[in-house]
């Protein structure tokens, strides 16, 4: 990330140093101190510019409730208790989480996109990209999560691959239309060669990583996508798939409000890499990186 100095940086944004200076005091202005001088990410600055011009001139935007919608996750859970935010949580799917940020019902939606786009483009990123009701979003990294089949202990009908599962009759756990593992699952089976009619299915769908878990646990399904975490938390063997990119979603004026700043800050701390650790199955090398800004 690149820095300015306290004259470049008033140079950019132009403005006066002195005015930029009361910025600085009222914490109206990302940046920080560093050896006694103040320094200016040059990204969130172009952040900041934008969130004021992303407002139509004389229009007020309601403050959306301090709520993380979209996917669940563990680690995501832990951080929003511990960071001290007052953030919430809403789980409902990537799918439904987006829905709720663009009608200002949620601040933010943790989001995992999966689509067979060969293109090599980084999924979140696309699907926001596309996205034209969300002209100012911003895509803030949390972590790179582990998603694979979970199966009871000891696999005991030996499922490897979605082409296992097929072949064996297997029940599977899956979840709503709209989550991110659903979507995955769904990519999972084209390229497999099959579709979500040549699976036997348990209904109805779970709704959370967790619950897929704990069907799995109680013998109602022999099996279903969810990550890593969810499988050591529930005792559950794991066969790898992929890893894929857990982000969170917002717009560009929330980004500096103080509830999201409280969680991007915690995100990038040691602790987070350390409970990271413990739950498995987490890389979070892009905790708190801005991942795409429109």
């Amino acid at each position: 990330m690149e820095f300015l100095t306290t004259s470049e940086a008033a140079d950019y944004v132009r403005l006066g140093e002195r005015k930029l200076y009361e910025l600085v005091t009222s914490g109206a202005i990302p940046c920080s101190k560093v050896t006694g001088k103040w320094l200016f990410p040059r990204q969130e600055l172009d952040l900041w510019v934008l969130a004021g011009l992303a407002r139509p001139a004389g229009m007020i935007a309601a403050d959306p409730p301090p709520i993380v919608g979209g996917s669940q996750d563990d680690l995501l859970e832990w951080t929003l208790r511990e960071s001290g935010s007052g953030l919430a949580s809403l789980t409902e799917g990537t799918a439904r989480g987006v829905d709720r940020l663009q009608r200002g019902e949620v601040i933010a939606a943790a989001v995992h996109f999966h689509s067979d786009d060969e293109s090599g483009e980084d999924a979140n990123v696309a699907a926001v990209r596309a996205m034209p009701g969300l002209h100012d979003a911003v895509l803030v990294g949390l972590a790179r999560r582990e998603q694979g089949l979970l199966v009871p202990s000891g696999n005991p009908k030996q499922l490897h691959s979605l082409t296992d599962v097929v072949a064996a009759g297997a029940q599977m756990a899956v979840r709503q239309p709209g989550a991110g593992a659903q979507m995955l699952l769904d990519v999972l089976l084209t390229r497999a060669g099959a579709s979500l009619k040549d699976l036997r299915r348990l209904e109805p769908p779970c709704l959370t990583g967790p619950d897929l878990a704990a069907a799995i646990r109680a013998g109602r399904a022999d099996c279903g996508v969810a990550t890593r975490a969810a499988a050591k938390s529930a005792g559950l063997d794991f066969v790898p798939l992929l890893w894929e990119n857990f982000d969170l979603l917002m717009r560009q004026r929330s980004y500096f409000r103080p509830s999201i700043q409280a969680l991007i800050g915690f995100i990038g701390q040691k602790r987070l890499k350390q409970r990271a650790a413990e739950l498995g199955g987490y890389d979070p090398a892009p905790a708190g990186q801005i991942r795409f800004a429109a």
